[in-house]
C-alpha cells in the first residue's frame, strides 16, 4: 500500500515548523495491532480520537479526522453545522501528531491498545483508506454532529457492521469508557485505573524526538505487552 503525503512535521512551536508530507509505503502483511489516542484540550465531555495502525518494523501510521480551515479562518462550533469547513483526513507519523499536543500544545493524551483480530484491523484500515480516495475525489463538509472526528469513523463502515448508537459517540469525551463497556480496550484493570495509567503526556514528553519513540510511550502501558503476541495469532 502507498500512502501519499503522509505528514510528519518538525515542530519548534505549535504554530511553527517545518513541514514535511512524504510518500510510505505500506506491506499489509506487517499490519499487526490497532491503538486508539484519545485527545483532551478543553471540556472533558469532548475529546478528539486518532487511530494509529502498527506496521511493525514500518512503523506507526495515524489517521486523524479534522477539519480544513481556510488561512485565518478559526473553528467554530456553530459553524461546524452550517457547512463552514471541509472535512479532512490527515494521514501522519505517530510522532508527529502525539508530540503536537503533548510537548507543544499542553493537551491530555490517553493511549489504548484495542481489542482487534488481525483481519479486524485490515478492515479498519482499508475503510480509512477508501474514505481518503473518495474525500480526493469528492471532498465533503465537515459537521460538527454528523460528519464530525468521531461519527466519520462510524459512517465509514458498512451499515450493516456499524456499531449501535451511543449518546457518548457524540459526547466523545466518554468514548473510551463506552469502548471499555464493550470490551474493546486491552487491559484487566477497572476503568478508572486503566484510564489514570494510560495517560502518556509525561512520556510523550521524555521520548521527544527519540527513534523509538513509538515504543517508549507504549513501554509498561496495561494491555499492550499482555495483547501483543495473541494478537498475530488471533484470527
Amino acid at each position: 500500500m502507498t500512502v501519499h503525503n503522509v505528514r510528519n512535521f518538525e515542530y519548534w512551536t505549535a504554530t511553527q515548523f517545518t513541514p514535511r508530507h512524504e510518500t510510505r509505503n505500506y506491506d499489509l502483511a506487517n499490519l499487526r495491532a490497532l491503538d486508539l489516542f484519545v485527545n483532551y484540550w478543553g471540556s472533558p465531555l469532548m475529546a478528539h480520537p486518532i487511530l494509529s495502525f502498527d506496521f511493525g518494523p514500518q512503523g506507526h501510521l495515524c489517521f486523524s479526522i479534522e477539519t480544513r480551515p481556510e488561512r485565518g479562518k478559526a473553528y467554530s462550533t456553530v459553524g461546524g453545522l452550517y457547512r463552514q469547513f471541509e472535512l479532512i483526513y490527515i494521514a501522519a507519523d505517530e510522532r508527529d501528531v502525539v508530540r503536537l499536543r503533548t510537548n507543544f500544545k499542553g493537551e491530555d493524551l490517553y493511549l489504548y491498545r484495542l481489542v482487534e483480530p488481525p483481519r479486524e484491523v485490515r478492515a479498519r484500515f482499508m475503510e480509512y483508506i477508501q474514505r481518503l480516495n473518495e474525500l480526493y475525489v469528492h471532498p465533503a463538509w465537515y459537521n460538527a454532529v454528523t460528519a464530525n472526528c468521531t461519527t466519520s469513523i462510524r459512517a465509514q463502515r458498512a451499515a450493516a457492521r456499524r456499531l449501535p448508537w451511543d449518546w457518548r459517540m457524540l459526547f466523545n469525551g466518554f468514548a473510551d469508557e463506552m469502548l471499555y463497556e464493550r470490551h474493546s480496550l486491552a487491559g484487566d484493570l477497572p476503568f478508572a485505573e486503566l484510564k489514570s495509567r494510560a495517560r502518556i503526556n509525561e512520556r510523550a514528553r521524555s521520548a521527544d524526538d527519540a527513534a523509538d519513540f513509538s515504543d517508549r510511550i507504549r513501554t509498561g502501558l496495561p494491555g499492550f505487552d499482555a495483547f501483543r503476541e495473541c494478537n498475530f495469532t488471533r484470527e
